[in-house]
């Protein structure tokens, strides 16, 4: 119980909730570890419990008709996994697949019992809300990653919201996730560089100018 309430207690969306509150919760949840490279769920599953990231790294991404995999976006420790479009239904619909990038900590709470011990007394409403706009904030940004930015703005704007995990994948899989070409990719790293917008050292990028950097997705070019 000690070892839940901790998990709990980490996750900002809990913050509000008084101590025997935090028990209803723990009494509705289960606190799971999944290895790297597990699958959490695929699209089009369907389950009547939510998840939250405590700790570790998701991948989100589809799978296209020639099965080839489209990468969407990370999901990051302390927030709401599940990619809500409707509090009516006791279902949760999967609109997309989800593996993890490393080993991982998920909170597992009932949807059901949440909505009768909380959303129904108006408790923890905000926080749904909030969350639901920021999984339509990652939309808007995979629609202009995918639909408007060109090579050079996709490689800017995952080294302004992604450095950490560029530095940490290869060069031929972060091409493979931004859809561009390795030989795209070196070319591009090597203008930022020579603008003096980054810093390669040994293969790890350093961000010398974010704002030079910003500016590129944001339509003005350097």
């Amino acid at each position: 119980m000690e070892e839940k309430l901790k998990h709990i207690e980490k996750l900002s969306f809990f913050k509000s909730l008084k101590s025997e509150q935090l028990d209803i919760i723990i009494n509705i949840s289960n606190v799971v570890k999944y290895p790297k490279g597990s699958i959490l769920y695929y699209e089009n599953d369907f389950f009547n419990k939510i998840f939250f990231l405590v700790s570790g790294l998701l991948k989100v991404y589809k799978i296209d008709k020639f099965e080839n995999e489209i990468f969407l976006y990370h999901i990051y420790e302390n927030t709401l996994i599940s990619e809500l479009t409707t509090l009516e239904s006791d279902t949760v619909h999967c609109f997309s697949n989800s593996e993890f990038m490393e080993e991982s900590v998920v909170l597992e709470v009932d949807f059901i019992e949440l909505k009768k011990q909380f959303l129904s007394k108006n408790i923890l409403n905000n926080e749904f809300i909030n969350e639901i706009l920021l999984k339509t904030q990652q939309l808007h940004c995979v629609v202009n990653r995918e639909l408007v930015f060109d090579a050079t703005a996709k490689v800017a704007f995952m080294l302004s919201n992604d450095l950490e995990i560029f530095n940490s994948l290869k060069r031929q899989e972060v091409s493979f996730m931004l859809h561009i070409q390795p030989e795209t990719l070196s070319r591009v790293l090597k203008k930022l560089k020579r603008s003096n917008t980054i810093e390669i050292n040994q293969s790890c990028i350093s961000i010398l100018d974010k704002e030079a950097l910003k500016s590129i997705y944001k339509g003005v070019e350097i």
